[in-house]
């Protein structure tokens, strides 16, 4: 939300004459109760005056699905605010282009126009920047310009290049393998919810890899992944269930979180039930498939 509202101040202050903001204002409010029609008369005379606030809107409206989606013409006002430098109008225009929506699809002009985003800092351009690098669409393929754009993203607190980050620094691409380095990357992602950070978290206490060995770790950021509904943790969580690792044993919980776990596509996670089930007794199995039944209903959240 904090980054929200610093985008939309970014943009007012792009916009018009102080006389004119009111109408600015008013579409933006239009647009966001969903009222486009009323938000496409306020603000295309503004943007049709050079105003590249408005632009950028009135690109974002005809992107939007509905009676007024037009791509062609999202492409044409993104074009004409970021020609105006508008960082947000060029990452916009960057996707078009990658997604050959409203333009034919073209990977160079998508990386020229998140590289003019992404030097103006915006963290999302620097996200796209680096993947293009890591996928070589468009540009030559080069791990180390990836790092180089993910870390910049990274750094003003994107949780999506956190996590892409650690995950150069556990694989070598770019840098020098460095589980720690790995591990601090995922924890900032993590401690702002990403569950997929939370579970990559929790294996690496698991494994002892960029920190000593903590079951008890291991299973707190599981947890915090599982209630998110991730396989993979509620796949490992079962998994020390089933073990006794730094918890009580219990097959029960195990045969839970495997359950869940296999539900939402978890590999292995059908291997796990079997396995559990073999020590299990059939009115325990029925318990657990109840308690199954309630952690769903609860959305993951609260199940032990």
């Amino acid at each position: 939300m904090k980054k929200w509202i610093v985008f939309i101040a970014s943009i007012l202050s792009l916009c018009c004459s102080v006389g004119r903001a009111g109408d600015f204002e008013d579409g933006i409010e239009a647009h966001y109760k969903g009222n486009d029609a009323q938000a496409l008369e306020l603000l295309r005379p503004l943007a049709q005056e050079g105003d590249a606030a408005a632009q950028f809107f009135l690109g974002r409206i005809f992107v939007k699905a509905g009676s007024v989606q037009n791509y062609q013409e999202a492409v044409r006002w993104y074009r004409l605010a970021a020609e105006q430098r508008v960082a947000a109008a060029q990452y916009s225009l960057g996707r078009m282009y990658a997604a050959g929506k409203g333009v034919a699809q073209d990977y160079q002009e998508a990386v020229k126009w998140y590289r003019l985003a992404a030097e103006q800092g915006d963290e999302f351009a620097q996200f796209l920047l680096g993947r293009m690098y890591i996928t070589g669409k468009g540009v030559t393929q080069d791990y180390q310009e990836a790092v180089k754009w993910y870390r910049l993203s990274a750094e003003q607190g994107n949780e999506i290049t956190q996590f892409l980050l650690g995950r150069m620094y556990v694989t070598g691409k770019g840098v020098t393998q460095d589980y720690q380095e790995a591990m601090k990357w995922y924890r900032l992602s993590a401690e702002q919810g990403n569950a997929v950070s939370q579970a990559k978290l929790g294996w690496m206490y698991t494994k002892g890899e960029g920190a000593n060995q903590d079951y008890q770790e291991a299973v707190k950021w599981y947890r915090l992944s599982a209630e998110q509904g991730n396989a993979i943790a509620q796949y490992n969580i079962g998994a020390m269930y089933a073990m006794g690792n730094d918890v009580s044993q219990d097959y029960a919980r195990a045969y839970m979180w495997f359950s869940l776990a296999a539900s939402n596509g978890g590999r292995n996670a059908e291997k796990g039930l079997e396995s559990v089930a073999k020590e299990m007794t059939p009115s325990q199995i029925a318990d657990a498939q109840r308690m199954t039944r309630n952690c769903e209903t609860m959305n993951y959240k609260n199940c032990e």
